[in-house]
């Protein structure tokens, strides 16, 4: 036996040939093993073997040696000049409870199709949902596309297929519970629930209003800035300490930043909560801020005080973006005063039409004598 073949002779007589067949997500190499009644016949059938397994996949060179979760880093470090703080933070959080565990310690020539299906299958059974398992794997793609190139000749072949998405019917409040909620919320009206009043009104997210200032307010025009975004993110550079960190950014993508004209409602509200200066928070008339996570607690009081359940920031977004489709809201208009980069986007998640709405239409049709 030449040094290095793994190929012996048994004690039954024939002869056994090992080959490395594939990899565990753990990176633990899988062997298998094939017979000879000589040790030529062991030896032509694991070459042929061998070279199925190679068909089509060039052999990768020295950087294979490497274990994925090295170029896993190098793509984060790249990434983190071209991006902003809030995907950064992302990106290290997709990597490091999802994406290293399981494939961090293969070998660049282990990743197959195979492998990355079950990954993605693995993500599933664990109670993710389709959405951040398709996240989770479009950051993968990334990876992958970046380690192709470091190491020509390696995953060129390797595709990704996003797992079907169930859509998911969103929480839209009716009429009389949003009659019902801004009832409650003028009956002792401060900063914070003014706050939330202005958002159902104008259907701007939670981090977009802990941001504002009062000087993107203007009441002689009538309309409203969105400037600035604010999240709680880890910070990484606390000596390694993942602690967080309050961060004022720009909004979530370019068609974020925008103006919102005021409807008479949202105007008449403005009007009854002046301003001391332009620098203060909206949420607090001052230079201190509220962070998202502590608005959110005072959202689910306010709810649980007139008794609706079951109701998140986002649910406020939803229900402005279905009264504006009730009213007879183009959908390129909302999608704008929304901040979404493609009416897609607006069609397909924020756009619900209510039972009402629905039977009006159909009365369309008796009225038109069909």
């Amino acid at each position: 036996m030449a040094k290095g073949e793994n190929i012996f002779k048994r004690k039954d007589g024939r002869w056994e040939a090992r080959y490395i067949k594939g990899y565990e997500l753990s990176g633990k190499i899988k062997y298998g093993f094939c017979y000879g009644k000589t040790y030529k016949e062991a030896k032509d059938k694991v070459i042929r073997i061998k070279a199925a397994l190679i068909v089509g996949r060039p052999i990768p060179g020295a950087g294979t040696k490497r274990q994925f979760s090295f170029y896993c880093d190098e793509w984060l470090n790249a990434s983190r000049s071209r991006v902003k703080p809030s995907t950064y933070v992302k990106y290290s959080s997709t990597l490091e409870k999802h994406i290293k565990p399981k494939l961090g310690e293969c070998s660049v020539q282990a990743i197959s199709n195979s492998l990355v299906n079950k990954f993605a299958d693995e993500l599933i059974d664990e109670g993710l949902c389709a959405k951040t398992v398709k996240d989770v794997l479009i950051v993968l793609r990334s990876i992958i596309k970046y380690t192709s190139k470091q190491v020509p000749g390696a995953l060129s072949e390797i595709e990704i297929l996003p797992p079907k998405e169930t859509k998911k019917e969103m929480r839209v409040l009716s009429k009389d519970e949003e009659s019902s909620f801004i009832e409650h919320l003028m009956s002792d009206l401060d900063e914070c629930k003014f706050g939330v009043l202005l958002a159902l009104l104008t259907g701007i997210r939670i981090g977009e209003l802990c941001a504002m200032r009062w000087d993107s307010v203007s009441i002689e025009e009538r309309t409203i800035k969105v400037s600035a975004t604010m999240q709680r993110l880890h910070d990484y550079n606390n000596e390694g300490n993942q602690r967080t960190k309050v961060v004022v950014g720009t909004p979530k993508s370019e068609t974020s930043a925008r103006v919102i004209p005021m409807s008479e409602a949202a105007f008449k509200l403005c009007q009854l909560m002046p301003p001391k200066s332009g620098e203060a928070f909206i949420l607090t008339g001052t230079d201190k801020y509220v962070e998202p996570r502590t608005l959110q607690y005072k959202l689910k009081k306010y709810t649980a005080q007139c008794g609706l359940k079951d109701v998140h920031f986002h649910t406020l977004r939803h229900t402005f973006a279905t009264r504006c489709v009730e009213v007879g809201f183009d959908v390129k208009t909302l999608s704008e005063i929304l901040g979404h980069s493609a009416t897609s986007i607006t069609l397909d998640r924020y756009v619900h039409s209510s039972m009402e709405l629905k039977r009006d239409n159909m009365s369309k049709l008796t009225a038109a004598g069909l």
